[in-house]
């Protein structure tokens, strides 16, 4: 027997023959029903003949309600659940009469599926009737499930308990269907979203506060940076019981804060440095704490202003400093980078410049600086003059040291002046001069302290020319007599030396003939030999001076 599944209130068709065309020799077509238990409640609905109209002969409820399709289906109207029979379609046909019976079966989907009875909080650890789930008017039951963040909730006899009922309409036969869930809650079902449905239908999302006491308790500290004096320290007491906690202990003199979790400490100072703590009011033993450091960074430096001193003294640089951590210090002079601390135990003009320190302590920068001007009278260290590279004029150059920078003059007029850069106190003047006659130049450097004068010989160029033939002719003759005494002095050491050896020969001779000890003419010999040898040693000495 084929089932045919009709929707409740919808039309509903029931095929003949499972919608076998008709057969050729069709004579009349009948539709009949009969409930499926018991007897009773049978009768005929409406019959057609071959090439004729379809007539109702049905005289109840079907009366206004069948009728019958082109392929011979049945057609019945507004389908209840009184419509589940079993209807058969009677075909005649030639000598044969065939019969097809079709159950028929009305179903209907619930009319909504609502989460009613709601558990004002769920509590961690009590089991809680969290809701019933109801999906009224179905056909059949409807099966409600239960689920979680949308995982299916399976009840374990333990922390998920379901039940169900289900409840019939006298008038209309649709059931309802009524699920409650006993739940009990974890702290992680917070934020969880539970819904309810059956195969056609789901239900609106519910969600519920779960609650827990205190478990623990965190101190924080709001602010950015290093703390510093004077700043406003807030202090912040969090806690992970639900409802949180709405009033909190805070440790500094044990003030309590009602109806807040914050606590602003204003204007700290270095003493406020130390052990800061929070606890819930109603439990002591609930608390935390943190360690809070104030950072402070104290300097002072002398002098700190404008030094006026003069070149030979010494200058007293004093720092002091007094912070929480470790420093780092820098000095600068005139914004250029100095290796260390400066010492003046002598100044000089080179000392001029403004000096900065820079002590930083991580972000903490301290600053602080002072301008030394080293001052003095004027003193010229040099003055000189040279030919120009043309021969034709004289270049005079003055090199003074002074401070405030000195100013010059000359006592002549010169084609051209000129001056270096002031460093360092020092400056150099140059004057460029076509001296005519020989003549003594003055240079006076001054400033608001003293001066300084210095003079110097500058001869005309033609006396310099003069002077530089003179000087080649006295080299020529110099050289003519230290030829002319070195010829002489070896001319007169021949005349010794023949003079000498005539003496001696003679000597020899009168000895020979007088019969003469040989003796005593030898010790002549001999005292006249050294003296011979002492006149060629100094003539040798003459000849190489």
């Amino acid at each position: 027997m084929d089932t045919v599944i009709g929707l409740y209130g919808e039309t509903v068709e029931v095929p003949c023959n499972n919608g076998a065309p008709k057969p050729k020799d069709l004579f009349i077509t009948k539709w009949k029903y009969v409930k499926m238990k018991g007897n009773g409640d049978n009768g005929d609905l409406l019959t057609q003949l071959k090439d004729q109209d379809a007539s109702v002969i049905a005289t109840n409820q079907y009366k206004d309600r069948v009728s019958m399709a082109e392929n011979s289906s049945l057609l019945i109207a507004a389908a209840s659940l009184k419509d589940e029979k079993i209807f058969t379609c009677m075909v005649v046909a030639g000598a044969d009469i065939s019969e097809y019976p079709v159950k028929l079966l009305i179903h209907k989907a619930p009319t909504g599926v609502e989460i009613t009875a709601l558990a004002a909080e769920l509590e961690i650890g009590k089991p809680t009737q969290l809701g019933q789930c109801t999906a009224p008017d179905s056909n059949p039951a409807a099966n409600i499930t239960w689920f979680k963040n949308k995982k299916h909730l399976v009840a374990d006899g333990k922390g998920i308990t379901i039940s169900s009922k289900v409840k019939v309409d006298e008038v209309t036969g649709l059931t309802t269907t009524s699920s409650t869930l006993q739940y009990t809650a974890e702290k992680g079902d917070t934020d969880a979203l539970f819904t309810c449905g059956t195969l056609n239908a789901l239900s609106s999302p519910v969600s519920f506060t779960v609650t827990y006491p205190t478990e623990r308790v965190s101190l924080h500290v709001i602010s950015k940076g290093p703390l510093m004096e004077g700043d406003n320290v807030t202090l912040k007491c969090k806690a992970d019981g639900n409802p949180l906690p709405t009033s909190f202990n805070f440790h500094i003199q044990v003030v309590k804060v009602e109806n807040s979790d914050s606590y602003t400490v204003t204007d700290v100072t270095r003493d406020s440095t130390g052990e800061y703590k929070c606890s819930i009011i109603d439990n002591a033993k609930m608390e935390d704490s943190k360690n809070i450091t104030i950072n402070y960074l104290d300097m002072s430096l002398s002098p700190s202003e404008k030094v006026m001193k003069s070149a030979g003294e010494s200058l007293a640089l004093n720092l002091q400093t007094d912070a929480s951590g470790e420093l780092r210090v820098s000095w600068t002079k005139d914004n250029d980078k100095l290796d260390k601390m400066p010492k003046f135990d002598k100044l000089t003009y080179s000392d001029s410049g403004k000096y900065e320190v820079v002590v930083t302590m991580g972000a903490l920068i301290k600053k602080a600086s002072f301008e030394l001007v080293v001052e003095g009278i004027p003193v010229i260290r040099r003055l000189a003059k040279q030919r120009g590279e043309d021969g034709q004029h004289k270049v005079l150059t003055c090199e003074a040291e002074g401070s405030p920078k000195p100013t010059v003059a000359w006592s002549v007029n010169g084609t051209s002046a000129d001056e270096s850069p002031y460093v360092n106190g020092k400056i150099s003047y140059k004057l460029t001069i076509v001296p005519t006659v020989n003549l003594t130049v003055v240079c006076t450097v001054s400033n608001e302290l003293g001066q300084d004068t210095r003079a110097i010989n500058v001869s005309t160029l033609f006396e310099e020319v003069r002077m530089d033939k003179q000087g080649s002719s006295d080299d020529s003759d110099t050289t003519k007599l230290v030829v002319g005494v070195i010829v002489g002095l070896l001319l007169a050491t021949v005349v010794v030396g023949l003079a000498y050896w005539l003496y001696m020969k003679k000597s020899k001779q009168g000895s020979w003939k007088t019969g003469e000890k040989e003796d005593g003419s030898t010790e002549e010999s001999k005292k006249l030999e050294e003296k011979i040898e002492e006149k060629l040693e100094e003539n040798s000495q003459k000849v190489e001076v």
